[in-house]
């Protein structure tokens, strides 16, 4: 597994939304929107869509997608920031994860995913295209962009219970993370998910990411991550 293909996922967990390009209809014209974005354990992205936007029609039409992560905000010049546009085909999915997972990033979304035009849809990444500042760019190719060892079916069984015992019984520990491993500000942040390379954090309208120094595929190395995290954490108080 590459840098490049680690510094893309990364990118690609770390946003709650990224501009969606699809082919319009009959001129297959460019078409440019703006979509709430969740990733699933392997970083392939989830989408929520109306059947009544335009980019939805798109999609039945061609499946072919592109997605712009733009990791460049706060940055004097845009130009060096990093960003991945990945490339792939939306799929329609009914999987019970895939709309767990999106629905805990994206809470106000409850009120209308089951509304009879809206559908849960799944990337099916084929590659991606990082630029990570001037000269530094790559094509990184499906089977490196999505993390090999994320199991939905095992992790999917454990994940929610493992993120409610944390905001449940240690919501003190998510502050110190969003306090001191991220430099955030305020408190109510809430853990809305975990993979096996980190785990994602929510207040109000702001979103972060915190990678695990070691890969987490299970509850017991999960719960090694989340106490290594808490005593880096801790360090940072001293």
């Amino acid at each position: 597994m590459t840098d490049s293909a680690t510094k893309a996922r990364n990118l690609m967990r770390a946003h709650d939304w990224a501009s969606l390009a699809t082919n319009m209809t009959g001129d297959n014209h460019p078409y440019a929107s703006l979509v709430l974005v969740a990733a699933d354990y392997d970083a392939s992205p989830i989408l929520l869509i109306s059947g009544l936007a335009e980019h939805a029609r798109n999609i039945a039409a061609d499946d072919r997608i592109s997605l712009l992560f733009d990791g460049t905000r706060g940055l004097p010049s845009a130009l060096t920031g990093a960003r991945v546009s990945v490339q792939g085909r939306a799929q329609r999915s009914d999987a019970a994860h895939i709309r767990l997972r999106f629905l805990a990033r994206h809470e106000d979304a409850a009120e209308y995913a089951d509304f009879g035009d809206f559908n849960f849809y799944r990337i099916a990444v084929e590659r991606g295209h990082l630029v990570a500042g001037f000269g530094q760019i790559a094509w990184i190719g499906r089977d490196e962009l999505l993390h090999p060892a994320a199991k939905p079916d095992a992790m999917s069984a454990w994940e929610a219970d493992a993120v409610k015992h944390m905001n449940e019984d240690h919501c003190d520990a998510i502050q110190r993370y969003a306090l001191y491993l991220s430099g955030a500000e305020g408190d109510g942040w809430v853990m809305t998910g975990c993979d096996p390379e980190g785990c994602d954090l929510r207040q109000a309208g702001e979103v972060l990411r915190l990678d695990f120094a070691e890969a987490a595929n299970d509850p017991d190395s999960l719960r090694r991550q989340f106490v290594a995290l808490a005593r880096s954490a801790e360090a940072k108080t001293i």
